[in-house]
């Protein structure tokens, strides 16, 4: 006769304990698709239209930008916003554009209080992250300014780097880079006027150097437009003395693949 494996029996009990309610809570609040509402099979899924609408960014990528390449032009090759005006940060990586389904993901997380959305969100993300993540030392969101936090009541990267870091097992740093100016909203900014917006309203908590000299960290964010913020927070890191800076978003604004 075989040993008893009590562990499984305590999780078999609690799955039968728990499944009249998990069925109870499908009665009062049925799966719907996380970005459309429409009926689903599974909580934290999104319908076949708004999956099917969907584009991932996966290789041929730009290795500095990730921006996706229409074919495949070789290992390593950058496009040519990334030869002409290479960003401060080392490489960036993207889940998916920045349209249809995505949007409202974006969306429902960022204006709709919809923080249900966030570890699906990151599980995309770290899938995206090209390993980035796997050798980091470190995962930090960019901050937002207290008094916009305190009227939009959370961070939304601050809320992906949370089930970033929790999946990865990574270290997460939220306090140590902070938004030290108040910037107008980027909505609608040109580039320039989000350079502008964003110059100077980033700095390093007091005393938290050692958090970043000479690391590894993954900076997190929801959207990459222009990469005005990100670039700002960079900068502001690699002052402090980070060795590597990859930026991490679930979604970027791009038209069609380069």
């Amino acid at each position: 006769m075989g040993a008893i494996d009590f562990g499984r029996l305590r999780e078999s009990g609690r799955t039968l304990v728990l499944q009249p309610f998990r069925m109870l809570a499908d009665l009062v609040y049925p799966p719907a698709c996380s970005a459309c509402g429409a009926l689903t099979a599974g909580h934290r899924g999104l319908c076949a239209k708004c999956w099917s609408g969907v584009r991932f960014i996966e290789r041929p990528y730009c290795e500095v930008l990730g921006l996706p390449f229409s074919h495949d032009l070789g290992a390593g090759i950058l496009c040519a916003e990334a030869i002409a005006n290479p960003p401060p940060f080392d490489r960036l990586r993207s889940a998916a554009i920045h349209d249809e389904a995505v949007r409202d993901l974006v969306h429902g997380l960022k204006y709709r209080d919809r923080v249900d959305l966030a570890p699906m969100m990151a599980g995309w993300m770290l899938r995206a992250a090209d390993g980035t993540v796997e050798i980091c030392d470190a995962i930090i969101p960019v901050p937002l300014h207290r008094s916009r936090l305190l009227s939009r009541k959370f961070n939304q990267a601050a809320e992906l780097a949370r089930h970033i870091a929790s999946l990865s097992g990574k270290p997460l740093l939220p306090a140590t880079l902070l938004r030290v100016k108040r910037t107008e909203q980027q909505v609608g900014l040109g580039a320039r006027a989000r350079e502008d917006n964003v110059r100077g309203a980033f700095a390093l908590a007091r005393g938290r150097e050692n958090d970043v000299f000479g690391k590894r960290v993954v900076l997190v964010d929801d959207v990459y437009t222009t990469g005005a913020t990100v670039a700002a927070a960079t900068r502001a890191l690699r002052k402090a003395g980070a060795a590597d800076i990859s930026v991490l978003t679930f979604a970027r604004v791009l038209s069609e693949p380069i």
